[in-house]
């Protein structure tokens, strides 16, 4: 007897689910990877440098002490946030860099 297809289901279903499998596995090595990398940002051309991770946790935060100026706190915390914010960018965009790779560029809310 031949092999039966169910209507509308595209080849056979054991092969996919394998391969959906296999994906999931990549996937999570991948995903494992990316939170251990880090990115680094600045912001006033340096004074302020951050370094994240993949799981966009916050590392580290280097200010050079000339930037620091007691009389414009506000513009200290703008380049924090900046950085911080470009950091976190720069983390998100390697993340989907990476599972791109697996998932062929294919856009699949809550992956990651």
């Amino acid at each position: 007897m031949g092999r039966r297809k169910m209507p509308g289901m595209p080849g056979n279903m054991n092969n996919m689910l394998k391969q959906v499998q296999k994906m999931q596995k990549q996937m999570e090595k991948v995903q494992a990877e990316i939170e251990e990398k880090e990115v680094e940002a600045t912001a006033g051309g340096g004074a302020i440098t951050v370094k994240v991770n993949g799981k966009r946790e916050l590392l580290d935060i280097e200010i050079k002490p000339e930037v620091v100026d007691p009389d414009d706190v506000e513009m200290l915390q703008d380049l924090i946030v900046a950085a911080v914010n470009e950091a976190m960018r720069k983390a998100e965009e390697m993340a989907s860099k990476e599972m791109g790779k697996i998932t062929g560029g294919m856009n699949i809310p809550g992956l990651f």
